[in-house]
């Protein structure tokens, strides 16, 4: 176990998806605005932090490998300061493409005696054009082609950065280059990840995106949809988490549940995130389909011990896969 995780600090894993800013202002209430029945929030403090793709980005950099990621943000004040702490988190800014055509996502919440009162999303989420996709793939390709890369990570939140078009192209790149692709997937794209080496939908996306209803309990039905879904995308394997029932791995070494294991859950945010990054530097250290989705479901379940979006402690990590 030590020796794959010694083996992550040598992965470059490329993260292709929708970044956004997760903006959070922190105060207090002490009385009702005179303008309208709506509580006024007194701010004490701001912070902005990374967040969509760029969560996942931070994910694989605690793990230890190299993370790139390649997406598009808006030419605007916010767009400036993702790239700011971009580079203060260290982190490469080559695969980011400035757009005239849509906003930088923010999504910002207010908290007052930590509870959040109002979240407000500053976004477009219309697929970006055919010359924009381009634009974006030939960054995507210039990446692969000047260095390894030993994964290639799909975050797709459905903010239109991801399109059809685009997931043909860098799937056909990675297969003729042998790189591991893996798919944190949303609704629009569903169906379109032909090819990958790792899907990774959890169980409200699989009911959506196959337009079935599967009782995690009942293994039979499980199986069932996941064989479904494996002959339409013909993806080398299939892991579909479970939240508090584990994972259910899918691949020619066989299938399985893996369960979860007993945790004091404080906050679910982030965890996908998680998961999809462990899975993805896990494989590309080469561990088999099943020691994969075993420490992934345990990255998965770590996070959720810690209030708000935080990524993995690889040496927690680590601890805990010593123990299993």
């Amino acid at each position: 176990m030590q020796k794959l995780f010694q083996q992550f600090n040598n992965q470059n894993i490329l993260i292709i998806g929708d970044v956004m800013m997760d903006s959070y202002l922190w105060g207090s209430v002490e009385r009702i605005s005179p303008e309208a029945p709506v509580p006024v929030v007194s701010v004490r403090k701001k912070e902005n932090r990374l967040g969509g793709a760029a969560n996942v980005v931070l994910n694989v950099q605690s793990l230890g490998a190299t993370p790139i990621i390649c997406s598009v943000i808006g030419e605007d004040i916010e767009g400036e300061e993702f790239l700011s702490i971009l580079q203060k988190q260290g982190l490469s800014t080559e695969g980011i493409i400035k757009l005239k055509t849509r906003p930088t996502t923010v999504k910002t919440r207010v908290i007052s005696q930590n509870q959040q009162m109002i979240r407000i999303d500053a976004e477009v989420d219309k697929e970006i054009s055919l010359e924009e996709s381009d634009q974006l793939f030939s960054v995507i390709k210039s990446i692969i082609t000047s260095r390894r890369i030993d994964a290639i990570i799909f975050e797709d939140y459905d903010k239109g950065v991801i399109t059809e078009y685009l997931i043909n192209k860098v799937v056909a790149l990675a297969k003729s280059k042998n790189i591991i692709t893996v798919v944190d997937p949303k609704k629009r794209n569903f169906l379109n990840y032909k090819g990958v080496t790792l899907f990774k939908p959890n169980l409200k996306e699989l009911r959506e995106g196959l337009k079935i209803d599967v009782d995690a309990s009942n293994h039979a039905e499980l199986e069932l949809a996941v064989t479904k879904l494996h002959s339409k995308l013909q993806s080398d394997m299939v892991m579909v988490t479970l939240s508090e029932q584990g994972v259910y791995m899918y691949s020619k070494e066989g299938k399985r549940v893996i369960p979860a294991h007993i945790r004091n859950i404080a906050d679910v945010s982030g965890a996908g995130d998680t998961v999809i990054a462990t899975t993805a530097v896990c494989l590309a250290a080469g561990a088999d389909a099943f020691n994969t989705a075993s420490i992934a479901n345990l990255a998965g379940g770590l996070v959720c011990e810690y209030v708000g979006v935080v990524p993995i402690n690889k040496e927690e990590l680590l601890k805990e896969a010593q123990t299993l």
